[in-house]
């Protein structure tokens, strides 16, 4: 059953696919406008915020309604006149012309959080490039992926495309999610890292989502409110749910009393030792996972079940816990998916850099991390230094997937590199989802200069090298 739902939803998905990769760059064009919207209207963004948020319990029905509009309209920005269809490159000077071309059929994972978002924003550069997509949700938010695809097919059809270039399966799970990432083209991998392990073990071409939560540097020369309002900002935007939400913030000791006055300003709770203890014992198990009905809840909620008092719960938004000594692990430092924070102060920025990188190592390496500082050379020293795809300066690090104040181009999918398991290092982006043909024509022959090619070595009689000579009566091999 499993299977011939999967493999029908993949050939429709092919028909339609197949069509739309004959179409011009216009009608291309008016496709992704009428999707792009249908999702971007207040009325739709807000149907889909408020259904995920009965349906996972997770987040703030009213940020996803303003992520998905600030999205859409940022993703649709970045893709606006830019060519994916037929020749985007002509260089005569070399005899080459490129040409774009689609990938084909791509299945697409997507998380319980912000599902909306995340199917919409995968959708978008998927039709700019001329592809199909099935999409795989996770179960918990099965119902809102449903109706996702199913406004997006009504743009389709209102544009005159096939309704098939967008699909969502009839059933969840693993099984099913295996089966489509062997019979699709391509695949686009976010969740956990489970989802993503198993998309690059399937055979088929893949990106994938890195493991996130940023650490932060506040240091001594820092606006530090700021930096403050920035991070409570991002820590309890829709509840913390996001992977680039501010997750652990090193302060530089000569400003941390500062910097905690002025995050009280912004609506955190600073929690005592004895408060950080009830709020880890409540959120993780035993074995140091998550509690599932507990993550992405609003940090009033979370203060309630850890028995901890606020003084004003309404105007809470984050909790900001304790941090314990950075080299030894422990739960409140690790991945979070809530409004908390852990709070942690240094003495020398070297450590700090040290601290950054042992906890990368930990609950995300090639993710993000931040810094807010007047020095550039400490925003070089660090971006240098760490094994980061994204260096976030003076910005809350929810800018990891695109501002309207930064240049940082429009994603959901942040990718990792090699340091977090994945394929590409940035931003996924309408790019990632192209094939090139590349025409050679014959131009004039032109030879480099040697010398220049070769430098200092250029001339100069070879060298013999001990590594690779044997020792004279040593036995060499064939």
């Amino acid at each position: 059953m499993v299977t011939e739902t999967v493999r029908a939803a993949v050939r429709r998905a092919r028909a339609a696919q197949e069509e739309f990769a004959t179409w011009s760059q216009q009608r291309v064009d008016d496709v992704v406008a009428a999707v792009g919207w249908q999702c971007y209207q207040e009325d739709t963004a807000r149907e889909l915020a408020l259904l995920s948020e009965r349906e996972t319990g997770l987040g703030n029905s009213e940020h996803l309604c303003a992520l998905q509009r600030r999205r859409v309209l940022g993703i649709l920005r970045d893709m606006h006149g830019m060519r994916t269809a037929g020749v985007v490159e002509d260089l005569p000077e070399l005899g080459l012309v490129k040409l774009a071309k689609p990938l084909g059929v791509i299945a697409a994972a997507s998380p319980a959080t912000a599902p909306a978002p995340g199917l919409i924003c995968n959708a978008l550069p998927i039709l700019k490039t001329r592809n199909a997509a099935v999409f795989t949700p996770n179960p918990r938010a099965y119902r809102t992926a449903k109706r996702t695809v199913e406004l997006m097919r009504e743009a389709l059809d209102a544009a005159g495309a096939p309704r098939d270039l967008m699909q969502c399966l009839e059933v969840t799970g693993r099984q099913a999610a295996v089966e489509l990432m062997r019979a699709a083209d391509h695949i686009v991998a976010v969740g956990g890292t489970g989802t993503v392990r198993r998309a690059y073990e399937s055979g088929t071409p893949a990106i994938g989502a890195g493991e996130g939560n940023p650490t932060v540097i506040v240091d001594e020369t820092a606006d530090v409110a700021d930096a403050a309002e920035k991070v409570a900002y991002g820590a309890g935007y829709n509840n913390g749910t996001s992977c680039s939400s501010e997750s652990n913030v090193l302060v530089h000791s000569s400003v941390a009393e500062r910097f905690r006055g002025e995050l009280v300003r912004h609506g955190v709770h600073l929690c005592s030792e004895e408060e950080t203890r009830r709020i880890r014992g409540v959120l993780w198990t035993e074995d140091g996972k998550l509690d599932r009905d507990l993550v992405g809840r609003p940090a009033a909620e979370i203060a309630e079940r850890a028995e901890v008092a606020l003084a004003d719960p309404d105007k809470a938004i984050v909790l900001a816990l304790t941090g314990t000594d950075p080299e030894h692990d422990d739960p409140v430092l690790r991945e979070k998916i809530a409004p908390l924070v852990t709070l942690l102060t240094y003495d020398s920025f070297d450590h700090a850099v040290h601290l950054v990188q042992t906890l990368s190592d930990r609950c995300g390496r090639g993710h993000s991390c931040a810094i807010h500082t007047t020095r550039t050379d400490r925003v070089m020293r660090l971006a240098e230094t760490i094994t980061t795809c994204r260096v976030v300066v003076n910005q809350s690090t929810m800018t990891n997937t695109g501002s309207f104040a930064s240049g940082v181009p429009f994603t959901t999918t942040l990718s990792s590199g090699s340091w977090g398991g994945t394929s590409v290092a940035g931003n996924i982006t309408w790019r990632h989802f192209l094939n090139y043909t590349l025409i050679s024509r014959p131009i004039p022959e032109s030879l480099p200069d040697e010398q220049q090619i070769f430098g200092r070595f250029w001339g100069t009689a070879p060298q013999q090298h001990a590594a690779g000579t044997p020792e004279e009566g040593a036995p060499s091999r064939v």
